[in-house]
């Protein structure tokens, strides 16, 4: 069995650091799959009707892999989508598939697709320069979360935590970009600082955890130094993450779940979620789940 990892980073620039690609390569030498680590820069996109059956990687020619392993998240590229997509259309099967990838990086259109579905999340607005301030007091209130549309380990996420903030900060992106693509979404205040993390593999939510930020921080991101410990998979957390997963056509995803009183709201979805705090709380490991759902979904388990 032979794959390949598109990853920011190629075989040799590796280092402890990638803590999940590491375990993915340690997983994949102990069940004798051929695990490539690749950057998109290294394959040549050459589309021809005659040449269905291999690629061209550092300018070689190569045989197609039995799977295609996209960890690129919310930082995949149009080129690396591009990779994605020719592989795809050569038979190579995606975890995920470049349209799901696309969906779930476009934090916007992923609560589009939540809403019709009337899945709970974080109420939503797209800015549009100049904003108007009063409408998002109307309809978001303050303190608010202010989003890029793409990004993903808590990098651009701001709280502006009154309106006077809020219109500084409005006019600061205005002067700088007035083109900038963001996004105003509630602040839910049920437990400031702490959520929830959901990884589903397969349609299957497979570990929870809660994580807490450090310092009074309201992101909750283990990657910046937040804490983690297990959470429970209640039924209704496992309905929402799964029901998440399911609608945005995601074989692996990450689903990030804000606390709402009793109950808990969508957040964000990521294609390409980091797994080291859920194996620091949890005893699992998610690179071998993952490549046990893999394995079965291609018919090549033994």
């Amino acid at each position: 069995m032979k794959g390949y990892m598109l990853y920011k980073k190629g075989e040799v620039e590796i280092t402890p650091e990638q803590y999940e690609v590491n375990q993915f390569q340690k997983a994949a030498e102990e069940y004798g799959i051929e695990l490539n680590v690749l950057k998109p820069e290294q394959f040549d996109l050459i589309v021809t009707r005659d040449d269905r059956k291999s690629i061209r990687v550092d300018g070689e020619v190569v045989t197609l892999p039995d799977f295609f392993l996209p960890r690129m998240g919310a930082s995949t590229t149009y080129f690396a989508l591009a990779v994605i997509r020719h592989l795809e259309r050569l038979g190579v099967y995606s975890f995920n598939k470049s349209d799901a990838i696309e969906l779930v990086k476009d934090k916007l259109y992923t609560q589009q697709v939540l809403a019709s579905s009337n899945l709970p999340f974080a109420k939503t607005m797209l800015a549009k320069f100049p904003v108007d301030i009063s409408l998002v007091e109307k309809l978001l209130g303050f303190p608010v979360v202010v989003k890029t549309v793409y990004g993903s380990q808590g990098a651009g996420v701001f709280l502006s935590e009154n309106k006077a903030q809020f219109e500084d900060l409005m006019n600061l992106v205005c002067a700088t970009k007035s083109n900038a693509n963001i996004i105003l979404q509630e602040y839910v205040k049920s437990k400031v600082g702490e959520d929830l993390r959901v990884i589903t593999v397969g349609g299957r939510a497979i570990s929870c955890m809660k994580r807490k930020s450090k310092d009074g921080s309201f992101k909750a991101n283990f990657s910046d130094g937040g804490s983690v410990e297990p959470y429970e998979l209640t039924s209704e957390i496992e309905w929402i993450a799964t029901e998440a997963s399911r609608i945005c056509n995601l074989d692996i995803a990450g689903v990030d779940l804000l606390f709402d009183g009793d109950h808990f709201k969508i957040c964000e979805i990521n294609s390409s979620p980091g797994f080291r705090g859920m194996e620091e709380c949890h005893d699992i490991n998610v690179a071998k789940v993952i490549f046990d759902f893999m394995r079965i979904r291609l018919g090549l388990y033994s």
